[in-house]
Order: C-alpha cells, then structure tokens, then sequence
C-alpha cells in the first residue's frame, strides 16, 4: 500500500527543502565572490517577478479578459517561485530590521501554502479515492474502507484548506513589504 505521505508530502517538504538550500547556497556565493551588494538589489526584481505572477489571479477571476488560464497557471508558479528565491537572496541572513524579516516571514508562508496547493491537493485527491477504490474492489465494506483511509483522508482534508491562508497571508505580505519599500525610501540616504 502506497502512503499519502511518502508519495506526495516528502516530495512536497523536498521542493521546499530545495528553495531553503538553493537560498543558502546564494547567500553564500554572493558573500563568498564578495557580491553582497547584489542581494541587496535582488529584491526589487524578485518584488516584481511576483506582482508579474498575479496576472493569473486576475485572469482567473475575470478582471483580465484574455489569456490563456492554463499558461498562466504555469508562470504564476515559476514567477512566483523564482521571484520568491530573489526576495530571499535579498534578505539573506542578516538580520536588521524586524518589518523586513515580517514580510519575508509572510511571504515564505505564502510560498509554502501555493505550494500545498500545486504540488499536493490534486495529486492527493487523486491517490484517496484510488485507495478507496482499490480497497473496495478488494470486497472491503464501507465502514472499513473508511478506516483503511482514515489518516490520508484527515490529511487531504487539512491540505484542502489552503487557499484560507494563502490568499489572506499574501494581503499580509503585500502590506508589509509595501511598509519596508516606503521605510527604505524614507530612510535613504539621498544626499
């Protein structure tokens, strides 16, 4: 019997494991190869890449008329992602500043609850009711083949609510990324 969890969420926490080390290792090549001051300006076109990736929000709730759904699904995630790695070059690991770390903190939720929904909610729904109906070809009754998908089914019912984070954590990063932009502005230098 194949499980929920070995087959969908370790490959899930392995993607997201992958963006943490790819950050990891950024940081440390920009520091090694003395580029620090690159991340520093990685933010503004990681910002960008991700306000790009909301054209398939507004496509799909009809507030832009044209445009493929599917091909915009597709950049949303990849803009979205890679913008997301560059906002988190652009953090690094320094800490200097506690509104900053609050909008890399709401957006790495934000990543991770658009990754539940892309990589595992339909691919999860999809393996439940397979094991349903395998184990009900195996003449098993109702009550036991409940019982067989007890675990997966409370685990595919706990991912199933991830659009009530996802889009409220991203208002949340859009406010306090918007308040670092406007704090980095007003405390520049610009003498």
């Amino acid at each position: 019997m194949t499980s929920l969890w070995r087959h969908h969420v370790l490959p899930f926490a392995l993607l997201l494991g992958l963006l943490a080390a790819a950050t990891l290792a950024g940081d440390y090549l920009l520091h090694r190869l003395n580029l620090v001051w690159v991340g520093r300006y990685l933010g503004i076109p990681g910002t960008l890449l991700i306000m790009a990736s909301l054209a398939y929000s507004l496509r799909k709730r009809k507030y832009i008329a044209s445009g493929n759904l599917k091909s915009m699904l597709k950049f949303h995630e990849i803009a979205a992602w890679l913008g997301s790695w560059m906002v988190l070059l652009h953090a690094g690991i320094h800490f200097n500043a506690i509104l900053p770390w609050l909008a890399t903190a709401a957006m790495g939720v934000n990543v991770v609850s658009g990754m539940v929904g892309k990589l595992l909610l339909e691919r999860s729904r999809r393996h439940v009711q397979a094991q349903r109906e395998r184990f009900q070809l195996r003449g098993l009754s109702r009550v036991a083949v409940d019982d067989a998908v007890f675990w997966d089914a409370v685990t595919l019912d706990a991912m199933a609510k991830w659009r009530k984070i996802h889009i409220p954590i991203f208002f949340i990063f859009v406010i306090l990324g918007l308040g670092h932009i406007v704090s980095i502005f007003l405390f520049w230098g610009w003498s």
